[in-house]
C-alpha cells in the first residue's frame, strides 16, 4: 500500500462520502457532522487496539464516547444484541442529534446501522469498516439489518450513514481467508459493471498468486476504490432497491441460501462466489448467455474466483433445503423467485420466475465438485 497517496473521496449521490486512504482512522470525527455530543462506538472483541484508537480520537475531538462490545460475526446480528444497545443508548441519554459509530466487519456495521436507524426513529451513524467485505459492500449503501431464525437480514431499514471511513492499513492484519472472501464481492462488481476489476485481479494473480490473495496486493486500493464507485453509483440512483440496485445482489440469492443452510459457517464472500457461478450457469440455461461468448463468460467466473482461492461449487443433495430458503429471500415477490443474471459482461438484467427444473439443473452444474471452504 502506498502511504504517499492522498485519501480518495467517493461521493454517494449528494448524501455522504466514502473516504478511502492509508492512516485515516483518526478522521472519524470529521464525518460526524455538527451538534453531536455523545457517540456510541460499537465494535467486536477482536479489535481492542483499533477501538482504543478510535475512542481516543473521538475523545480528543471533544465527544463523550460510550463503548459497546458486541459478539463477532453473525452472532452480533440478533434482536437480543440490538436490544442491549438500545438500552445502553437510553441509559446514556442519547438524543436525536447524537450518533453511533460502527467499527468492524459487515456484521457490526449492519447492526450499528440498524440500531441507529431505529433509535428515536433515526440518529446519525458513521461506518468504519475493518474488513475488505465491509469496505466494498456492507458499510456502503445504507442497508442495515439483523438476522432471524428464518433468514438473513430479514429485519432491517434503509438508513444512509453520515459517512464511511475506509482505512486500508487495517487490512494488513486481516486473516487471508477473510480478505479473500471480501475479494468475492469485488469480483462481483467486475462482472456486473466494471470489467477492469477482473483485469486487475488477473494481473495480480499472474504477478504473484499468493500476494494477490493478501493485503500486499499492489492493486488492492484501486480494487477497493473501483468496487466502492460501482456501489456508490448504483445506490445513488436507487436507495431503496426498487429497480437498479438489485444488480448488486448478483450471486446473493443462492449465496444467502448457502449461508443459512450451512449455519453461517461459510463466509459471505465464499457463498456469493458459488452463487455467482450458479447464476452464470442459470443464465446459460435460460438463454441469457449463449454461444461461445456465453460459454467463455461462464468459464471466466470459475477461473477468476478459483484463482483467488474462492469456492465455485457446492455439495450435492441439498437442493430442497436451498430452494426453501430462496423462496423466503427478501428479493422474492410472493412465491416468485427473482435472480440477477448477465446478458453479457457488465450487462446485468433480471430473471423473474424461472422454471423450477432449470433452477435445479443449474444446481446440478455447481454441485458436481462440491466442496466446503477452509
Amino acid at each position: 500500500m502506498n502511504v504517499a497517496l492522498e485519501p480518495t473521496t467517493v461521493p454517494v449521490g449528494g448524501d455522504y462520502d466514502v473516504v478511502i486512504g492509508s492512516g485515516v482512522l483518526a478522521r472519524v470525527g470529521e464525518l460526524l457532522g455538527p451538534d453531536v455530543e455523545r457517540v456510541l462506538l460499537v465494535h467486536p472483541p477482536t479489535l481492542p487496539g483499533l477501538s482504543d484508537r478510535v475512542t481516543a480520537a473521538l475523545r480528543d475531538q471533544g465527544y463523550a464516547v460510550h463503548v459497546a462490545e458486541v459478539p463477532d460475526a453473525e452472532a452480533a446480528k440478533t434482536a437480543t444484541v440490538a436490544a442491549g444497545l438500545w438500552s445502553q443508548l437510553g441509559q446514556a441519554g442519547f438524543t436525536r442529534t447524537d450518533a453511533v459509530v460502527g467499527l468492524g466487519g459487515g456484521s457490526v456495521t449492519d447492526l450499528a446501522g440498524f440500531v441507529a436507524a431505529s433509535w428515536l426513529r433515526g440518529v446519525r451513524v458513521v461506518q468504519v469498516p475493518t474488513t475488505l467485505l465491509g469496505m466494498v459492500d456492507a458499510a456502503v449503501g445504507g442497508k442495515t439489518g439483523i438476522n432471524t431464525a428464518e433468514g438473513k437480514n430479514l429485519v432491517g431499514a434503509f438508513h444512509p450513514p453520515a459517512g464511511v471511513l475506509c482505512d486500508v492499513d487495517v487490512l494488513d492484519t486481516l486473516p487471508e481467508a477473510d480478505l479473500v472472501a471480501g475479494l468475492g464481492e469485488v469480483v462481483k462488481c467486475g462482472f456486473i459493471a466494471d470489467p477492469v476489476i477482473l483485469d486487475l485481479v488477473g494481473s495480480a494473480v499472474a504477478e504473484d498468486p499468493a500476494r494477490a490473495r493478501s493485503a500486499a496486493n499492489p492493486h488492492l486500493r484501486e480494487l477497493i476504490e473501483r468496487a466502492v464507485r460501482v456501489k456508490a453509483e448504483v445506490v445513488a440512483a436507487d436507495l431503496r432497491e426498487s429497480s437498479l440496485r438489485e444488480i448488486l445482489n448478483y450471486g446473493h440469492t443462492f449465496g444467502h441460501a448457502v449461508e443459512q443452510v450451512e449455519g453461517y459457517s461459510w463466509r459471505h464472500g465464499e457463498a456469493v462466489a458459488v452463487g455467482m457461478v450458479y447464476v452464470a450457469e442459470l443464465a446459460r440455461l435460460t438463454g441469457h448467455l449463449s454461444g461461445p461468448d456465453g460459454d467463455a463468460l461462464v468459464a471466466r467466473h470459475r477461473s477468476v474466483l478459483e484463482s483467488l482461492g474462492l469456492p465455485t461449487s457446492y455439495v450435492p443433495g441439498r437442493w430442497d433445503e436451498l430452494l426453501a430458503v430462496m423462496r423466503r429471500d427478501k428479493k422474492s415477490r410472493g412465491s416468485t423467485l427473482r435472480f440477477v443474471v448477465l446478458d453479457g459482461l457488465a450487462r446485468p438484467t433480471r430473471l423473474v420466475g424461472p422454471d423450477d427444473a432449470l433452477l435445479q439443473a443449474a444446481y446440478g452444474l455447481v454441485s458436481r465438485r462440491g466442496t466446503s471452504p477452509s
